[in-house]
């Protein structure tokens, strides 16, 4: 059995509607964990995190098991709690957020009296994480595990997902997603995160991340993705109805890593991711009904 870890931010979610509050759990890599096993049950998918003793910690725990996620690989941490965000969209379904993160357990990930520690991530066999799950680390832990990825016999899945308040400036932020998409195995980028984070055009990032080495799409939202490392000519069909865009690109990729991990090829992992981000932005919140 194929075992995927995937790494990164368990968050408290508030999706504000009008005067009241949904609460969820969610963040993107967990977002991504999720939708990918749901769409491919049969492989095992664990989440790699920290979390800390408090209810909200063990309220995250409880929905990630819930989800059939593995959760052996969540470290707990004495007297911290996790992050907290709130979602806001527009009419049109565009959605902005509002964070308190900046103390959260998950930004001890892999630190260690000493130093840092990876074994937690031995015996997987791929390996699934974004610019967020790197934004929230300290320098020298970024540096620390793009060093030892880059002896791991892992596949690397790498999304870009760049955030600015995370990181200290964009020149960082540049040089770690460089050296990311030079070890990536499947690059999933997203057209808008790349533009700003480089200050290019759309045709220059389009340049760019074709001339990856690995495979992977450039998700590109309702127009659908470009196939990196494989040539694939088709149309994606708009969803009928937006209605919040919250997690389309992580459940893109649930739906693309579920088709591509299970064997199918390349043009049926594009549809498949894109037919789940689809379904996605017709509801409310990152995490839709099963």
């Amino acid at each position: 059995m194929t075992r995927v870890a995937c790494i990164g931010e368990a968050m408290i979610e508030l999706s504000l509607q009008g005067e009241t509050a949904k609460v969820g759990v969610a963040g993107d890599t967990l977002n991504t964990a999720i939708y990918l096993k749901r769409c491919a049950p049969q492989l095992a998918v664990d989440y790699v995190t920290c979390l800390g003793d408090d209810p909200f910690s063990g309220q995250i725990r409880d929905f990630i098991a819930a989800q059939h996620i593995g959760t052996d690989a969540i470290r707990t941490l004495p007297g911290k709690s996790p992050g907290l965000y709130a979602i806001t969209t527009t009419e049109e379904g565009e959605r902005s957020f509002t964070y308190w993160r900046s103390a959260a357990a998950a930004r001890d990930l892999f630190q260690v009296p000493g130093g840092c520690d990876f074994s937690v991530l031995d015996g997987y066999d791929v390996l699934y994480l974004s610019g967020i799950s790197l934004a929230i680390l300290p320098q020298p832990v970024r540096l620390a595990l793009i060093d030892w990825l880059k002896q791991a016999p892992q596949q690397l899945v790498y999304d870009s997902n760049y955030r600015p308040r995370l990181w200290e400036d964009q020149q960082t932020a540049q040089a770690i997603t460089h050296l990311m998409w030079a070890r990536a195995d499947i690059a999933l980028p997203s057209v808008d995160d790349e533009m700003a984070l480089f200050g290019e055009t759309e045709e220059t990032v389009t340049a760019r991340v074709q001339s990856y080495p690995g495979t992977g799409a450039l998700k590109r939202g309702e127009t659908g993705p470009l196939s990196l490392g494989a040539a694939v000519a088709q149309s994606y069909p708009p969803a009928a109805k937006v209605i919040d865009t919250t997690a389309a690109g992580d459940s893109f990729n649930g739906g693309y890593l579920a088709a591509r991990l299970t064997g199918q090829p390349q043009a049926d992992a594009l549809m498949a991711g894109h037919a789940c981000a689809a379904r996605v932005v017709q509801h409310r919140g990152a995490i839709i009904p099963e």
